[in-house]
């Protein structure tokens, strides 16, 4: 019985607090409400973001300090953006190491070619072979940064491409991809370190890492 009237409070302060902070334009008590209920529900949500593309500036700023990076994403054009230059040029002296997976472009098992279906639905001009090239292209970019820098390796999957995750030592950027929406209008949430969700992203990404193959061109073909 006292779950259940601290949910109901939980819930009406939850509304009561996000119309408010709306009526505003803060982000803030969002930010605070979510943190709430992450501890008393013990979930483990850090943040919360209505886009993808909203979380780009915040995302930046945890790769600035981050020990480790871990990213699986279904084409990778974040990594060529602004979020991720500090992590390419440098600036973060305390980096060990970044491990990112790719789809094959190859798309041996038929994935790249179902999400491209799912995308087709809101946009039609979106083609396999569209996706294919961007592909390639941001692998070639990754493997330009990895000659640069040892602690940079590219790997390619062959799995569903039905969420991003974005690892770092204290925390997970997860995007799970919408059908018929681009990945970059997706929800995304952020889990802290220790939560179930995040030990999960880890793991799964850790046992792909392992299945997966080496995305440099002169190991393979791309």
């Amino acid at each position: 019985m006292q779950e259940l009237i601290i949910g109901i409070v939980s819930s009406l302060l939850a509304g009561g607090i996000t119309v408010a902070a709306g009526w505003l334009g803060l982000a803030w008590p969002r930010r605070v409400l979510v943190r709430g209920l992450s501890k008393l529900t013990g979930v483990g949500v850090e943040r919360s973001y209505a886009k993808q593309s909203a979380a780009n500036s915040d995302l930046a700023a945890d790769l600035r300090g981050a020990r480790w990076i871990k990213v699986l994403t279904g084409r990778g054009n974040e990594l060529t953006r602004d979020s991720f230059q500090v992590v390419w040029q440098g600036g973060n002296p305390v980096l060990e190491h970044v491990h990112v997976l790719l789809p094959d472009p190859d798309d041996p098992g038929g994935w790249l070619a179902t999400r491209v279906r799912e995308v087709q639905r809101a946009d039609p001009a979106f083609g396999e072979e569209l996706l294919a090239d961007q592909l390639r292209a941001n692998i070639r970019y990754l493997d330009a940064v990895s000659g640069r820098d040892a602690k940079v390796e590219v790997r390619l999957f062959d799995a569903p491409h039905t969420y991003r995750v974005i690892l770092t030592d204290r925390l997970a950027y997860f995007t799970p991809y919408q059908p018929g929406i681009h990945a970059r209008n997706s929800p995304c949430l952020v889990f802290r370190s220790g939560s179930a969700m995040y030990d999960h992203l880890l793991r799964s990404f850790d046992v792909m890492w392992q299945q997966s193959v080496s995305g440099r061109p002169d190991e393979r073909s791309v």
